[in-house]
C-alpha cells in the first residue's frame, strides 16, 4: 500500500498527447488500487516545491501542486525514496492554499 509522501516511478498518460511515459510522482493516497499522485517534473523553471538530489531525486526536480490526477496501482514500477516530513507539510500547505 502506497501512502502520502512516497516518491514513486510510475506511467503516466499525457492528456495532451495521449502518450504514455514512465515519471516520477508523489502519492497522495491510495484507495481501491486507484492511487492519486501529483507530478513531478526535472523542468526546475515550474511552480512548485524544488526537490534536490540530497532528497533523492536523480535530476532537482519540482512538485507540480497543480497537476494532480489518478493512476492505477498497477502503473507504479517502483518506489523510489520517502518525502521528508519537512517537505510533506509544505505540499499540504501548497494544496490547502489553492483551496480558499
Amino acid at each position: 500500500m502506497h501512502k502520502f509522501g512516497d516518491i514513486i516511478l510510475a506511467e503516466v498518460q499525457f492528456t495532451d498527447t495521449f502518450e504514455i511515459k514512465t515519471r516520477p510522482a508523489l502519492v497522495l493516497f491510495e484507495e481501491e488500487g486507484n492511487v492519486v499522485v501529483a507530478g513531478i517534473t526535472s523542468n526546475t523553471n515550474m511552480e512548485g516545491i524544488i526537490l534536490t538530489k540530497k532528497e533523492g531525486v536523480i535530476k532537482d526536480s519540482v512538485i507540480k501542486v497543480n497537476y494532480i490526477f489518478t493512476i492505477s496501482e498497477q502503473m507504479i514500477k517502483k518506489h523510489l525514496f520517502k518525502l521528508s516530513e519537512e517537505k510533506k507539510r509544505i505540499f499540504k500547505e501548497e494544496l490547502i492554499k489553492r483551496f480558499r
